[in-house]
């Protein structure tokens, strides 16, 4: 799930409903430093039983400053177990992001997102399964597939359509359980349900989506 900056409350509220249906909650982009409660926010979603990380552009942009140490202890403030890493908005060399992925998993649970925000950047097929099957073996437990907020860039093509042939490579090639599908829009939630079964692992979902993606799931 997406958290792009709930209160408190509106938090509690989404546990309230959501608490058995939630892995992962991914406090989006930069919201965790502006949003009043952050800290107490995510003892609250650990409280429930779902996991809170930080979204990877965060990460990146302490990287692209220079602050890897202050980022660690951005991580300690929050009392945060897993983080995100990811190059969809700083280009970052494949070689210095599994360094990355190798030495923060030697201390917090990682997950890694592939592919780019801009939609100039295009990878290929191939380019994509080496990348996601090389992020894992450096420590990553799960491999996000980018779509943006908007699912039209990443697994995507610009109308939001999925792009089959990559998604296709990518499930031949990577184990299921270890790929997380962003699939903000329902239209591509219901086309992975279709395809990969009520159980595949689905991300970028907002919070008022819950209920009625565990209905889709259910074939109701």
């Amino acid at each position: 799930v997406m958290d792009k900056g709930l209160s408190l409350r509106e938090a509690e509220d989404l546990m309230n409903v959501g608490s058995e249906l939630i892995d992962f909650v991914k406090l989006g982009f930069g919201t965790s430093l502006v949003t009043p409660g952050a800290k107490e926010k995510i003892e609250l979603y650990k409280n429930a039983g779902s996991i809170p990380y930080l979204g990877g552009t965060l990460f990146e942009a302490y990287i692209i400053r220079g602050m890897f140490k202050e980022y660690i202890n951005l991580m300690d403030h929050f009392n945060l177990n897993m983080l995100e890493i990811s190059d969809g908005s700083y280009e970052m060399e494949q070689t210095d992001k599994l360094k990355y992925i190798k030495e923060m998993s030697k201390q917090f649970t990682v997950i890694s997102e592939v592919g780019s925000k801009k939609k100039d950047v295009i990878y290929t097929p191939d380019e994509w399964v080496n990348m996601m099957a090389s992020e894992l073996e450096a420590g990553s437990v799960k491999v996000i597939a980018e779509a943006r907020e908007s699912g039209t860039t990443g697994i995507y093509n610009s109308d939001g359509s999925t792009n089959n042939e990559l998604i296709e490579s990518i499930a031949a090639n990577i184990s299921l359980d270890n790929v997380l599908w962003e699939a903000p829009v329902k239209s591509q939630q219901a086309w992975f349900i279709k395809e990969f079964g009520h159980n595949v692992n689905l991300g970028n979902i907002a919070p008022n989506e819950i209920i009625s993606l565990e209905a889709l799931r259910c074939g109701l």
